[in-house]
């Protein structure tokens, strides 16, 4: 079943804090769901559907539908798949909503990180309950050095440079000035990136994203109801997700299961990557962007260094706008899950409502991409593309 055009994106709500230390985190997924409720002129009651993480805190879904005092739930879905779950809950919600499970559905994403000093040079496997874990705590893999690794790669395989990875910070942080909000809002150059410390070689500190409180939600409805609000709507095209894992010990690092997601929403939205005026991007760091434009086919593989020079990803002065917000680069990266960023500045830009320097003018299609997990060994990913009716 199809879900083009069976569900809008009509509430869209982001944390205004990065440091939240007298929050707790069910507070923010308080305050991001009443902000995305508000934003699309709606009340509580109106919610039968509800859509949370790993993020969430409590027991399980339920604990967090409680604490928002959700009573009218006839749909709940706690899928987890990292980064990317926010993007996934996009999709299962107009599935949900095509089969006639819910009638509006709320996401929400909330985490305290940088509160909690959280950060990507802690090793991610030690205590975790994964299978392969006895396999490699004596290794001590941490995140920035898996994504490392694949940078590494690309430019063996493909002549990347330093250089060209700087270029995608760049961009943040040429939008990242014009919101208020951003955690980093100082432009930086190419020489400025290359200046910073090395955290793990190829990537220098400022190829790094930001290590952010905060949160989003946003609010998904059925086509009657979106009509019946004084919002402008937002509708889903296409949804893919899928995993990558290490195949049994043969892990190519040159590619993301963007590969698979982004061709399947491509094929249900009935649009080509060329079709596209703004993506979010999900930047975890710098590498992780040039292998996902690769890999959703906005250029070819191995040529995503070459693509993200000289500004093309700058809005405004490029071919192709990405993260206006300033991204997880230099914005906002709530929870250290960055999905639910890349949806609100889609929204932002379909709906007219991104800052004046960075809207995308005319902007009618957009393409939000996410990851969840480490590309280094295992990870998920989702790619939605939403249009402006």
């Amino acid at each position: 079943m199809s879900i083009k055009g069976k569900a809008y994106i009509v509430g869209a709500y982001e944390h205004p804090l990065r440091k939240a230390p007298n929050h707790s985190v069910a507070q923010l997924h308080a305050e991001v769901a009443k902000g995305a409720i508000e934003d699309a002129g709606l009340s509580r009651d109106d919610i039968d559907g509800f859509f949370c993480a790993g993020d969430a805190p409590g027991a399980n879904a339920w604990s967090l539908a409680n604490y928002l005092n959700l009573n009218r739930l006839r749909h709940v879905d706690s899928t987890d798949m990292g980064g990317c779950s926010y993007l996934i809950h996009v999709a299962h919600a107009a599935e949900a909503i095509a089969a006639g499970k819910c009638n509006v559905a709320l996401v929400t994403l909330a985490g305290r990180p940088s509160s909690e000093g959280m950060s990507g040079t802690m090793v991610r496997v030690r205590g975790v309950n994964l299978p392969d874990a006895p396999f490699e705590m004596p290794y001590n893999p941490v995140t920035v050095n898996l994504y490392a690794m694949a940078a590494m790669r690309h430019m063996h395989e493909f002549g990347t440079t330093s250089e060209q990875l700087a270029w995608v910070k760049v961009a943040a942080s040429h939008h990242a000035q014009h919101n208020p909000n951003a955690l980093l809002r100082d432009v930086v150059t190419v020489e400025d990136v290359l200046a910073s410390p090395m955290i793990s070689d190829p990537l220098h500190r400022l190829d790094s994203c930001v290590v952010t409180d905060g949160g989003g939600a946003i609010i998904i409805a059925r086509p009657e109801i979106a009509r019946s609000l004084n919002r402008p709507r937002v509708r889903l095209l296409g949804c893919g997700e899928s995993t990558k894992h290490q195949a049994g010990g043969r892990l190519d690092l040159s590619y993301t299961a963007a590969a698979w997601t982004g061709p399947r929403a491509f094929e249900e939205a009935g649009v080509t990557p060329a079709d596209i005026q703004y993506a979010s991007i999900y930047d975890s760091f710098t590498i992780t962007v040039l292998l996902q434009l690769e890999d959703l086919g906005f250029c070819a593989k191995g040529q995503g260094g070459r693509f993200v020079s000289d500004g093309n990803l700058i809005s405004g002065v490029g071919k192709l706008p990405f993260n206006t917000d300033g991204g997880g680069l230099c914005n906002n990266h709530p929870a250290n899950r960055g999905g639910m960023t890349k949806i609100l500045e889609a929204v932002r830009q379909l709906r007219g409502e991104a800052h004046p320097r960075v809207q995308v003018p005319g902007c009618s299609l957009a393409l939000a991409t996410g990851i969840g997990g480490l590309i280094g060994h295992r990870h998920g990913a989702a790619t939605v593309i939403l249009e402006r009716e």
